[in-house]
């Protein structure tokens, strides 16, 4: 006798059970806070009902019971005598079939069977529900790298454009990751970039975009040395040696101050390390970018004097405007202490904050003098400093 078996019929239900168990896969597999899909797919079943049932507003309820394994929807409508709108409204005969009790006035819940959906209904829940992934998924990613703000990150070269030059770069944080764009503005010029190849970025700010968080990084950054000491160096790690201010033109050169407050810690020994170890490896990060290390002083003369490094200084006479000073340097120093094209004194002044005017110690005083301006300069320095004018006699060596 042949075996007699039963065929599972499909009547249109939803299965409570599985519904809960495919939202918990999904906020398991997505790493997405328990309760936010039960939200979005309520919100999508409400949506892809009324899409085919015009006219249904507040009075469609969605009742999802996880601890009973349960989901069901209600319409609400109101007992009327006359009945002027049915999606709303219903009679007293039609009501009293269900509840022989009813009055007048009353409130009742009429049960929505899933099989009511169409087609059209069906794909618009499909897309509110991919939506409600995709809007958690990038609010995971913005609040993981919001927090790494200003921070040191490292990330993967995936693609380079050849036409305008920009990177594409895969950054990860803990367990999210995302895409970024190094563009042009803020690579270091003379860098050679390859795919494949791990890079350090300073992470700039991260924005809300339509498309998704947008991570603003840089290499140009004065903060991407600054981080770039503070991984390398554990005095400023753990605060004993700080640094007071960054001046970068990347991929030339930088000035960085820095002071402790510990008498017994030599700050700029503490920067470059045994036997230049510590430097050595930024440099080596930043592909050969000179490194000027001095010591910060609260005394301006001092603090000018040795923003101007390698150079000797005679003298430095503060002005009256407590903004500029006259900087006196020997006469075999002017060139140094005015740099490359005017690149050392152009330091020293985004540095210290001052005008800086320097002349040589044969030069008379009511020499004129012309001024290198460096208030178009876009650097920005861990600490906020007034722009800065260098200022050279019209006979100094260029």
């Amino acid at each position: 006798m042949a075996k007699r078996t039963t065929k599972k019929v499909n009547n249109g239900e939803l299965d409570g059970q599985e519904f809960f168990s495919a939202i918990a896969q999904i906020e398991q597999e997505k790493g997405i806070k328990p309760g936010y899909m039960l939200e979005k797919i309520t919100q999508a079943l409400v949506s892809a009902y009324r899409k085919d049932h015009e006219g249904i507003g507040d009075n469609l309820i969605v009742d999802a019971d996880p601890s009973t394994n349960t989901v069901r929807m209600f319409l609400k409508k109101d007992i009327v005598e006359v009945v002027d709108n049915p999606n709303t409204e219903i009679s007293l005969e039609e009501a009293r079939k269900a509840l022989p009790r009813a009055q007048i006035g009353d409130v009742v819940r009429i049960e929505v069977k899933p099989k009511s959906f169409g087609r059209i209904a069906a794909q618009t829940a499909r897309q509110v529900i991919i939506q409600g992934i995709r809007e958690a998924e990038q609010g995971m990613v913005y609040d993981e790298f919001s927090s790494k703000e200003h921070e040191l990150l490292t990330g993967t070269v995936t693609r380079i454009d050849p036409r305008t030059g920009s990177i594409s770069l895969r950054i990860n944080s803990g367990s999210e990751y995302t895409d970024a764009y190094l563009s042009t503005n803020e690579q270091v010029k003379g860098e050679i970039y390859t795919e494949g190849q791990r890079l350090k970025v300073y992470m700039v700010e991260v924005r809300k975009a339509t498309k998704g968080p947008q991570i603003v990084i840089s290499r140009t950054h004065p903060g991407l040395v600054k981080r770039l000491f503070e991984f390398e160096v554990p005095e400023i790690h753990d605060g004993t040696v700080e640094i007071k201010s960054i001046a970068r033109e990347a991929g030339s050169r930088t000035k960085l101050a820095v002071w402790s407050a510990d008498p017994n810690v030599d700050a700029i020994g503490a920067c470059v390390g045994p036997r230049g170890q510590r430097v050595n490896a930024i440099v080596e990060e930043l592909k050969g970018e000179k490194m000027d290390i001095i010591k910060y002083s609260e005394d301006p003369a001092e603090y000018i004097a040795a923003a101007l490094s390698p150079a000797d200084v005679i003298s430095v006479e503060a002005q009256p405007d407590g903004k500029s000073c006259r900087v006196v340097v020997p006469d075999d120093q002017l060139s140094l202490a005015i740099g490359k094209e005017g690149q050392n004194a152009r330091l020293a002044a985004k540095l210290t904050g001052f005008k800086i005017d320097i002349k040589p110690a044969s030069a008379p005083v009511e020499d004129d003098t012309f001024t290198c301006d460096t208030s178009s300069e876009e650097e920005v320095q861990p600490t906020a400093e007034p722009e800065s004018t260098v200022e050279v006699s019209e006979d100094a060596e260029q």
